[in-house]
């Protein structure tokens, strides 16, 4: 098999179960667009080029790193003007937690929040009725 999976270490007379770090970024992802206050997550041309073409990318802006010491969550988010940042980060850091321990049994050793932008809401134009 290959290095790159979490071996979940509960074998039984089945087999093994094991997660691969693709499925914590859409797990991630979706824990985070949830939080109110975020208004994006960061991609790459080539993320937003798919998704343009109708695929949805739920672990855009999610970077999972599997060490020694344990799993490590950035998050890359662009969030909405006025709100309090910090507030915003904590709650998008405890409901990627919470996600992830009721999803996969997974402990995190960190999950960190970089804000990569603010977005502005811009009013949209009213019609004139006649």
């Amino acid at each position: 098999m290959s290095e790159n999976v979490i071996n979940m270490g509960q074998e039984s007379s089945l087999g093994k179960v094991e997660i691969a770090p693709e499925v914590i970024e859409v797990i991630a992802g979706i824990a985070s667009t949830e939080v109110e206050g975020v208004a994006a997550m960061r991609g790459n041309f080539a993320a937003g080029v798919v998704e343009k073409l109708g695929k949805k990318n739920h672990g855009k802006g999610v970077k999972v790193e599997l060490t020694d010491d344990g799993i490590i969550v950035d998050i890359f988010v662009v969030m909405n003007f006025g709100v309090s940042i910090p507030l915003v980060a904590q709650k998008i850091q405890d409901n990627v937690r919470q996600a992830l321990l009721t999803m996969t049994g997974l402990e995190l050793k960190e999950v960190n929040v970089h804000v990569v932008g603010v977005t502005f809401d811009t009013p949209k134009p009213e019609v004139e009725s006649l």
